[in-house]
């Protein structure tokens, strides 16, 4: 069976790989895009009880969605390999689409750390909270300020997304096209790529994370203050990114 060849099982992981994207995705796309909104219109009672119901059930599958799009993306690479003829060889990762695919891989693993260290356990005291109030208990002071961290996490995650899907999908049907991209963009323009790179990584991540502009709302922080918002920086950071290369490493 080709399943047990080499090729067969890279080609069945990145297809486990695309599937355990969708999951994640959609689901981080719903809470953002759906979930969200219509909490904010709903009655506390109504909202506190989707929270036990719905909520507590989508986070579930949103971080095994999460860790399992992560897992099996590094499986992905090391059953491919990074050899001199395999698909990840070092002459790959100085191509458009191996720099693209980098910048997915360190996305991706901020969007990761943000869902298993930031968005749940903040998520947890939601609805730790929401559960007790339904109960007949005292509202937890701590809750707003989770709810808040959570959700600034979360909208950025968002934020990034755009970009991780434009470069995983574009890696292999875009940005290696042939006669388009240089084959190899000079040394010089790949280093000011990854300095850009990761200052703009680390600056939205330090600023979701309260660092920069802290929690409130406005400011810097109105990228996260409502989902049109998340998606108005999202499309810019997509159109921020295809201009680059573009300008840097078109042929």
């Amino acid at each position: 069976m080709e399943l047990f060849k080499h090729y067969g099982l890279w080609g069945a992981l990145r297809i486990f790989h695309v599937m355990s994207a969708v999951m994640w995705m959609g689901l981080l796309w719903f809470f953002n895009f759906v979930q969200t909104p219509a909490y904010a219109e709903m009655e506390p009672s109504a909202r506190n009880n989707a929270f036990d119901k719905l909520t507590w059930r989508a986070l579930w599958w949103f971080r095994y969605g999460a860790m399992f799009t992560v897992g099996s993306g590094i499986l992905v690479l090391l059953v491919g390999g990074f050899g001199k003829s395999d698909p990840y060889s070092s002459a790959y990762w100085k191509s458009p689409g191996g720099l693209g695919l980098a910048a997915a891989i360190l996305f991706a693993l901020i969007m990761l750390y943000n869902v298993l260290a930031v968005i749940w356990p903040n998520q947890q005291i939601v609805i730790g909270n929401a559960r007790n109030v339904q109960a007949g208990g005292e509202a937890d002071p701590k809750a707003p300020a989770a709810a808040r961290a959570g959700a600034m996490a979360s909208r950025q995650n968002t934020i990034f997304s755009f970009s991780v899907f434009m470069f995983m999908v574009g890696s292999d049907h875009f940005f290696s096209v042939d006669g388009h991209f240089k084959a190899q963009p000079a040394a010089g323009a790949r280093v000011f790529f990854f300095i850009v790179l990761l200052a703009i990584a680390a600056a939205f991540e330090a600023n979701a994370l309260g660092k920069i502009g802290g929690t409130a709302a406005g400011g810097l922080n109105q990228i996260y203050d409502t989902h049109q918002y998340a998606i108005y920086t999202a499309v810019g950071l997509l159109l921020f990114f295809y201009l680059f290369f573009e300008i840097f490493f078109r042929a």
